[in-house]
């Protein structure tokens, strides 16, 4: 059964390798989506005995027992690969907001947005700078 789990996360460390390779951005997320899921399946496997050795067993009882260790990290690395998913799916969406596209070629140029209150660098006139010396007029700025 081990040949057919390192199999499996071949194939999927493949796919994943392959559609990060794609222009779409939607497509290389997903591709490290799978690439991560390959990863994992690929510890997980590796820390597993060889036969289906239960998990717990009486008290007293001899067996086989799987290594806990690869089944927390891997529990671990699933979680922060989700919330990682789910950001690189905002900040695609963001940029099909910005640029109407989502393809590599397509999003190389940096759009610089404006403040928020309206002004050049979000201070307002007048005020001070990081400093704390005075900030200059806006005619004056770098």
């Amino acid at each position: 059964m081990e040949w057919l789990t390192a199999v499996t996360a071949g194939v999927m460390a493949g796919l994943g390798i392959w559609m990060m390779l794609d222009q779409h951005l939607i497509r290389v997320v997903l591709g490290i989506a799978v690439f991560s899921n390959a990863i994992n399946l690929g510890v997980l496997a590796a820390g597993r005995h060889a036969g289906d050795a239960p998990a717990f067993v009486t008290q007293g009882a001899k067996a086989a027992l799987v290594n806990p260790l690869p089944q927390a990290l891997v529990l671990t690395a699933i979680v922060i690969g989700f919330a990682l998913f789910v950001f690189a799916l905002s900040i695609l969406k963001r940029t099909y907001e910005l640029h109407g596209k989502n393809e590599t070629d397509d999003v190389t140029v940096v759009v610089e947005q404006p403040a928020p209150d309206g002004q050049e660098n979000g201070f307002e006139e007048g005020g001070e700078s990081a400093t704390g010396e005075p900030d200059p007029p806006a005619g004056e700025r770098e």
